[in-house]
């Protein structure tokens, strides 16, 4: 690029001046400063202080120091949830998706050369129909909270309605995502405290199971309050509970969201992620993502007896139609392939568990959360939140602010709950929002219980 008149100023920004410019004209922009004018200010080009470069050696032995500052969640004993939890994957999932045919996960547009591919993703699809009770399902996206999004965008569409109401408490970090994707849909968000508040403004109310607060929902009086509006109910689920709890499905919900990467693979940083998106079949052509579907040869198979040959099986990509690249600019789904190899592996849990283990892995949580809650609410000073039937997160009062017994648990090498003192719900203040999983040990609980009562006794 070297001598050109107008070049790029690095060999990674192929660009040219003129290159810009003719951009900038042509949505009618005169400069790139235009172009970024909703950002604030200070935010378009920050500057950036780094240090002086390193050596490789110097480099390698500077990020294995960072490294180390990493506290993986089975390293010590970690009560941490509020969306992100520890879950047994038996061995045989690591094992079976590391195979070299499953390496990558790219668009399989060729059906002939890509049946392993889609027949991955069409048992994914089926696994998560099973699960949720419902017809149909896609073949993964980014992650629950964008699947939440696009459920409600899905229920805008259908319903020709300008808001989406979601029920109190709902994970703040899905409430921002679905804000997000409404904001350029147009669509407004109302949280509500409870389904009767829902107006014919609503194109749907969107109720988790069990609720941030980990209390457990009866979906069945919450959907039929949705219908009777003329909305659709969309229930975003944590997939471990459907071994114990009815499926949305069958309880009402229209559209079925929730987080599949727990079930996959440990947790990592808070990802990569898995969004589960499973509807009516009513629903099937208004869905984001891809569905890939079964069928058979015609004509059995080839280079023998067509007259006595079974026909062969085949999967094919049945439905894409609102791929980013072919609705272009009216588009709002988002989303790669990349999420293949984990639904792979979400698969191959759910089915080395099969429905019996799915349900023993979740009588497991169950009790091992309330045993610990037990102990735990028996501490002088320690109390614990009763709103109802829960599944593996519970509210926890201590002494202290949470924020105290938070920083004393710490200084023990316990990672604690939540803080949830920000929180509007009077029972959350000063509490903290533990969890214990299937992989919780009693060795950790142990710990966490001495922690607990040196705090109490020290106040």
């Amino acid at each position: 690029m070297k001598g050109r008149a107008g070049a790029a100023p690095t060999p990674y920004i192929p660009n040219t001046d003129a290159d810009r410019a003719a951009m900038l004209a042509r949505v009618g922009l005169a400069s790139t400063e235009e172009l970024f004018k909703e950002l604030p200010a200070d935010q378009r080009d920050p500057p950036i202080d780094l240090p002086p470069s390193l050596g490789e050696l110097d480099l390698l032995e500077h990020l294995r120091v960072l490294a180390r500052r990493n506290a993986a969640a089975q390293e010590r004993p970690s009560f941490l949830g509020a969306g992100a939890y520890r879950r047994f994957v038996p061995a045989v999932t690591g094992s079976l998706a590391a195979r070299s045919e499953f390496m990558t996960a790219y668009t399989p547009y060729q059906p002939e050369i890509s049946q392993g591919t889609l027949q991955s993703a069409f048992e994914f699809q089926s696994v998560v129909c099973e699960l949720t009770g419902l017809a149909v399902a896609n073949t993964g996206l980014y992650d629950g909270a964008s699947a939440t999004a696009e459920a409600c965008l899905l229920a805008a569409r259908v319903t020709r309605r300008s808001a989406v109401a979601l029920l109190e408490p709902i994970h703040p970090g899905t409430a921002d995502v679905v804000r997000t994707y409404a904001y350029g849909a147009g669509l407004r968000v109302d949280m509500i405290g409870s389904a009767a508040q829902m107006t014919g403004e609503h194109a749907a109310v969107v109720v988790q199971q069990p609720d941030f607060l980990g209390t457990i929902r009866d979906i069945e009086p919450i959907a039929e309050t949705a219908h009777a509006a003329g909305a659709l109910c969309v229930t975003v689920v944590d997939p471990l509970t459907l071994g114990l709890l009815r499926a949305p499905g069958d309880a009402g919900a229209d559209i079925v969201t929730g987080e599949g990467r727990d079930l996959a693979g440990p947790v990592a940083f808070g990802g990569p992620s898995l969004g589960l998106f499973a509807a009516r079949e009513v629903y099937l052509r208004q869905m984001p993502g891809r569905i890939v579907g079964r069928t058979q040869e015609q004509h059995g198979a080839r280079g023998g007896d067509e007259s006595e040959a079974s026909p062969r099986t085949g999967y094919v990509l049945t439905l894409q139609t609102r791929e980013q690249f072919i609705r272009r600019e009216r588009a709002t789904s988002n989303f790669s392939t990349g999420q293949s190899l984990l639904a792979l592996a979400f698969t191959i849990t759910l089915q080395a568990l099969g429905p019996q283990g799915l349900r023993e892995q979740a009588a497991l949580c169950y009790q091992k959360a309330h045993n610990a809650a037990a102990r735990a609410a028996a501490l002088p000073g320690f109390a614990v939140v009763e709103r109802g039937p829960w599944f593996q997160e519970f509210l926890l009062r201590g002494p202290l602010p949470a924020a105290a017994v938070r920083a004393a648990l710490a200084e023990r090498g316990i990672e604690a709950g939540l803080d949830m003192s920000d929180r509007s719900e009077p029972e959350a203040r000063a509490a903290l929002l533990m969890c214990v999983t299937e992989t919780t040990t009693e060795q950790e609980v142990d710990a966490l219980v001495a922690a607990l009562t040196a705090i109490g006794d020290v106040t």
